[in-house]
Order: C-alpha cells, then sequence, then structure tokens
C-alpha cells in the first residue's frame, strides 16, 4: 500500500464499524416503532401499520403516516362477521404478531356457533 499502518489507523476503523452498527440498529428500532405501538394498542391494523412502518424508510412520508395510524381508534365495521368473531380474529392477528398462541375461544361461543350451524 506504500504506508504502514498503525494502532489510530485500526482505531478509526473500529469507529467507523462501531458508527455504522449504531445506525443500524436506531434504524431497525425507528422502523419497527409504528408496527409496536399498534401491536401494543391492539390495532384492529396491526399488521398493515408493521408493514407501513417497515416500507416507510422508502419516503419519510409513508413512516409518518404509519406513525400516526398506530394511535388512531380504529371501528371495525364488517357486515361479514358478527363483531364477536371480529374481535376474536383482531386477537388472533395481534397474538400472532406478538409471537403467542391465538386464545381459545370459550365455551359459549362455541355453543352459539354450534347452535347456528
Amino acid at each position: 500500500m506504500g504506508f504502514k499502518l498503525d494502532v489510530w489507523d485500526f482505531i478509526t476503523f473500529a469507529v467507523i464499524l462501531m458508527c455504522v452498527v449504531i445506525f443500524l440498529i436506531v434504524l431497525v428500532l425507528v422502523l419497527s416503532l409504528p408496527g409496536k405501538i399498534a401491536i401494543a394498542r391492539d390495532h384492529p391494523d396491526a399488521d398493515a401499520v408493521d408493514l407501513m412502518g417497515w416500507l416507510g424508510f422508502l419516503g419519510v412520508v409513508p413512516w409518518i403516516q404509519a406513525f400516526i395510524w398506530s394511535f388512531k381508534p380504529t371501528t371495525v365495521i364488517d357486515v361479514r362477521y358478527l363483531p364477536e368473531q371480529e374481535q376474536r380474529h383482531i386477537a388472533d392477528v395481534i397474538a400472532r404478531l406478538r409471537g403467542t398462541k391465538p386464545a381459545k375461544p370459550s365455551s359459549a361461543t362455541e355453543t352459539q356457533s354450534e347452535e347456528k350451524d
């Protein structure tokens, strides 16, 4: 190379590497923030908020929208499901995103669904 590397060069490389690692850690924490907030608040669209937060690095505006959306209370009205079934579905999605097992339906819910069939 034409010159000899000394201790200060290796310290410089170590500092640069440490800065890159810290930058990547902060980036991951910031990009996952809207999804974590939505999951913690049991948001019905938590998976969409999480995805929009991760893809928000392409532009600042989608990440800001995901961040605001994670705090916004959303009313879910879906005529395909009864409200109890929709709440159970949302709880299952939230459990999947948290990495836990979904809660089993109560016995009263099972008897109601059996009576309808």
